[in-house]
């Protein structure tokens, strides 16, 4: 998407359809995401890689709640990362904290060492850490290739002038991906605002609730409906930002 990256969270394969569909140029698959997100069943990797040209990331996550992960739970991320390169992802998403809201490097390092040759993202844990600063130097040592962050805040509208800040501080160390409560009516503002080239987002609605409840739908039509809104609306992003990239290069030209 010229100067652009637009990465859409899904949880199925309906909406990971959808998202292609309307011009995505990315997806990061994760199960629950209405309690932000959980490594999804190695049968709905498959299934969602096998079936999308476009790359396909996954989440590494064994449970909601807190990053600081038992023994037993950092044996399983690493089976999960296997998984996820059993299934043929192009990146996983990871990240781990310790009990004083710092990054665990040493964890974090060994996960996106185990996610190689795949690409590894520090996913939204980061925003839990106590001094984001900091935190930012630390996930540059785990070697990760992506920090996924809406500035420690709510959103990304209201983390954007950190974001902005911690882009300029990793500069070409490491590329950072604004994410978190972004929306149509928002993305262009983040785009101006962090100065990033990369954003994450569900783009969820209230209607999409029948997708994740079958019970809520009639012989599947909710579903589609939400298919087919999910697709208009990432078709929809990727006009704006396709209209931004054109406006910043008719300004560089007059400058």
């Amino acid at each position: 998407m010229n100067n652009f990256l637009f990465e859409l969270c899904a949880e199925s394969l309906k909406a990971a359809r959808a998202a292609e569909f309307g011009g995505a140029d990315r997806i990061e698959l994760c199960s629950e995401l209405a309690i932000g997100g959980v490594t999804p069943a190695a049968d709905l990797m498959t299934a969602v890689i096998q079936s999308l040209t476009i790359p396909v990331h996954v989440l590494i996550r064994p449970r909601a709640g807190d990053f600081v992960f038992s023994r037993q739970e950092f044996g399983l991320m690493l089976r999960q990362i296997e998984q996820a390169r059993e299934a043929g992802a192009a990146g996983v998403a990871i990240g781990v904290l310790l009990r004083d809201r710092r990054v665990d490097v040493e964890r974090s390092r060994k996960l996106v060492d185990a996610g190689r040759p795949m690409k590894v993202t520090f996913h939204r844990a980061f925003d839990e850490a106590a001094d984001l600063d900091e935190a930012l130097e630390a996930v540059i040592q785990t070697g990760a290739d992506c920090l996924l962050t809406s500035g420690g805040a709510p959103d990304v509208l209201a983390g954007a002038d950190t974001i902005a800040r911690l882009h300029l501080q990793a500069g070409p160390r490491l590329k950072i991906m604004a994410g978190g409560g972004l929306r149509l009516a928002n993305l262009v503002e983040v785009a101006r605002r962090t100065g990033v080239s990369s954003l994450h987002g569900s783009l969820t609605r209230k209607a999409n609730s029948a997708e994740r409840n079958p019970a809520h739908s009639t012989n599947g039509r909710s579903v589609s409906s939400d298919a087919t809104r999910l697709e208009a609306d990432v078709r929809e992003l990727v006009r704006l930002l396709r209209q931004e990239v054109q406006m910043r290069e008719s300004a560089s030209t007059r400058a």
